[in-house]
């Protein structure tokens, strides 16, 4: 019994430090204890994604029931899609933005429970209602939990795999949220052309995922606290206890004592948690860099996603076959994730962004010169898998270069420039749409994967294999 806990007693309370606490983790091996905590974590990935891409196929059925309207005359209209999709954005601007901090402040978990119960029930509430204000209003408001639960996630995820395993668990995260894609397309297409027992369709949709993301909610309250988080706000013994847990279950199940803990990085230096520091010669580049691709990730991927029945609609498509055709094209956001579990720890981080983001331009332009609808549907689905790939590796890049003590503040600050370009997007697109025609609207989205793969390549740093310590500090 002595030889199964010699790891484990190595690091008794009395001799614990943040940096022995962070070795402890990173020599986890990969086992169904840790990878159980990612599902956990990506089951609600599952129906955030679900909640996120109902926007592109619900607003025909807005259109259709009379909620909204697809074009307008004002470039602000808030009886338009375009304000549907501002209000997502801004909403998720305001969550990733003002309560990024938060996740630094209480705690990872702590957070993404209270978001994922409050963004769902926003949801139910906005599914009941007729007026435009107040079905942006609920929108808006779901949106910030979304923002919130996503920031806590990411940094929640990055300091709980060992960097060995990191790019295969966001991959793995990834895969189960855009599981949600084609499952969210395949409700549409069952619901939105439809008034199941006299109720809109579209009101189906939204009440589906949010009841769903309320099972998930019950099913991860058990999830521990990051230790890493514990450690670094000097709760050391908590931290501790935790660790204990997650090695006993390890040895069980491999039947092996693991590896005394070796930490990477001797004697840090304790920073106080700062806007400030993330703007510092350290991490100025980092943050330049992330909020250049935030923005343009944004406005070029939401431009293209939010919009792609309206697209095809405007082409003349009925409304039942634009959403076949979104169904269609929505079933290769899984292979994304699958592909890049291939090469998630093999590759270095930016070149797997930097990838993503010219198979979307360069699927998205040929989207917008083809009209055979096979090649339409090809070109669609192949910017689909690049937004899953450029998603894989920007949630595991992000959450890596910034040390824990600010990593949920960073992170909520750069993603948020993100959402507030996306909420400018369905504009953009709905003005370009309105007096260029599709054509123009898809060669933008191509410019902005331009500027987001350029960002990258040249300011981003490489992290491969490291550690978050040997990265940050």
């Amino acid at each position: 019994m002595s030889a199964a806990l010699g790891p484990v007693d190595s690091a008794l309370p009395g001799v614990q430090s943040a940096e022995m606490i962070a070795a402890r983790l990173d020599r986890l091996p990969a086992c169904k204890s840790l990878w159980r905590f990612v599902m956990l974590l990506a089951l609600g990935g599952f129906f955030e994604t679900f909640e996120m891409f109902s926007t592109s196929f619900v607003i025909p059925g807005m259109v259709r029931s009379g909620v909204l309207v697809a074009t307008t005359e004002g470039f602000f209209a808030l009886n338009g899609a375009a304000a549907y999709i501002a209000a997502t954005f801004i909403g998720l601007f305001i969550g990733t933005l003002g309560f990024g901090m938060i996740a630094d402040k209480f705690g990872r978990r702590a957070v993404f429970t209270y978001a994922l119960i409050g963004y769902a029930s926003c949801s139910l509430i906005m599914a009941c209602q007729t007026d435009p204000l107040w079905l942006n209003f609920w929108r808006l408001m779901t949106a910030i939990g979304l923002g919130i639960e996503v920031i806590a996630i990411d940094a929640y995820l990055s300091e709980l795999v060992p960097p060995t395993l990191r790019g295969r668990a966001f991959a793995i995260n990834r895969i189960m949220s855009y599981l949600a894609v084609p499952a969210c397309g395949i409700t549409s297409f069952i619901f939105v052309p439809y008034e199941p027992l006299g109720v809109d369709g579209w009101r189906w949709v939204i009440a589906i995922g949010a009841v769903g993301s309320i099972v998930v909610w019950i099913m991860r309250r058990k999830l521990p606290e990051s230790p890493r988080w514990l450690a670094d706000k000097g709760r050391l013994a908590e931290a501790d206890a935790e660790v204990r847990q997650m090695e006993l279950a390890v040895e069980k199940e491999t039947g092996q004592s693991l590896a005394p803990a070796v930490p990477s990085v001797e004697g840090l230096v304790e920073h106080k948690s700062r806007f400030s520091e993330m703007w510092g010669p350290r991490y100025r580049n980092r943050t330049i860099m992330l909020v250049i691709f935030h923005v343009f990730q944004a406005m070029g991927i939401y431009g293209f996603l939010n919009w792609v029945p309206t697209f095809l609609i405007e082409q003349g498509v009925t409304v039942s076959k634009s959403l076949a055709y979104s169904v269609a094209m929505g079933l290769s956001a899984p292979l994304g994730p699958v592909l890049a579990m291939l090469f998630a720890d093999r590759v270095e981080r930016k070149w797997q962004i930097v990838f993503g983001a010219v198979l979307i331009g360069v699927a998205g332009t040929a989207f917008a010169v083809f009209r055979v609808p096979a090649l339409v549907i090809a070109c669609g689905a192949l910017l689909t898998m690049g937004t899953t790939i450029l998603s894989v590796g920007y949630h595991a890049y992000q959450s890596e270069l910034y040390p824990t003590r600010i990593r949920g503040m960073a992170v909520g600050f750069v993603y948020s420039m993100g959402r507030l370009g996306g909420s400018v997007s369905g504009f953009m697109i709905a003005f370009a749409m309105g007096h260029f025609g599709v054509q123009a609207a898809l060669f933008s989205v191509a410019a902005c994967m331009a500027i987001c793969a350029s960002s990258v390549a040249l300011l981003g740093p490489l992290t491969g294999g490291r550690t978050l310590e040997e990265i940050n500090d």
